[in-house]
């Protein structure tokens, strides 16, 4: 049997292309998924990945939604990528505290959730793959997401601070920064606002959830394993870090 991964927010967009391309590859997949069952399970039925629901924002659902997944599988979790995230736009002087706590709990508090139920059997292995996913917004800001930029900067200093405390355990831990991607989070961009952004791409166009996985991919692979504390920014050339 191939390596259990999970890919959280994984059965929509980004998430979606994950899940498909670790299962390509031969690894065993879960999928989680916070709302819109009906995706879910079109989803599931379409590739055959086992989907699992859970709010990844409460880590008590993290903790028993991981070891629910290791009990289906029937082995622990060596591959987890944590791409879960959610929008609530606001000028701060307009944010709501829900906002901020909605975004902060479910693109943030998550990569702790979720890191720190599997850490503990990585470490006793003395193997695992984590890939957080953040976004060009983390690296640059965005004006109306003080929140979304806060949480996908802050991934970038806990996926170096993680990397440090695994390297030795025969762990990686490194982050992706997608640019803009042609996803359902983007369409609801408006059209307007979109076609200023597309103008500031070198490249031309929108990134492809596609491109997102094959980094993915190759960074939880064994090529990958002299790479960690890393953050892989695929953006089309429109922010460089």
């Amino acid at each position: 049997m191939g390596r259990i991964a999970i890919v959280t927010g994984g059965t929509r967009g980004i998430g979606a292309a994950i899940s498909r391309h670790l299962k390509d590859g031969g690894y065993v997949v879960a999928a989680t998924y916070r709302g819109n069952e009906s995706s879910a399970n079109a989803f599931r039925v379409e590739t055959g990945i086992g989907v699992y629901k859970w709010d990844v924002g409460d880590y008590a659902a993290c903790e028993a939604g991981v070891r629910g997944i290791e009990k289906d599988l029937g082995g622990p979790a060596e591959i987890l990528v944590n791409n879960a995230g959610i929008t609530r736009d606001a000028m701060l002087h307009k944010m709501a505290p829900s906002q901020w706590n909605e975004v902060i709990a479910t693109d943030l508090s998550s990569c702790f959730n979720m890191c720190r139920v599997v850490i503990g059997s990585m470490r006793e292995r003395g193997f695992g793959r984590i890939v957080n996913i953040s976004s060009i917004n983390g690296q640059k800001g965005q004006v109306g997401q003080t929140n979304y930029a806060a949480a996908k900067a802050g991934i970038l200093g806990f996926t170096k601070a993680l990397a440090l405390e695994t390297a030795s355990k025969g762990i990686t831990v490194n982050a992706v920064a997608p640019g803009y991607i042609a996803t359902d989070m983007v369409a609801a961009v408006p059209k307007e606002v979109l076609v200023k952004i597309e103008a500031q791409i070198p490249i031309g166009r929108l990134g492809q959830a596609d491109e997102i996985a094959r980094v993915v991919k190759f960074l939880v692979s064994d090529e990958a394993r002299f790479i960690t504390g890393s953050t892989v920014t695929v953006n089309g050339g429109q922010y460089m870090a």
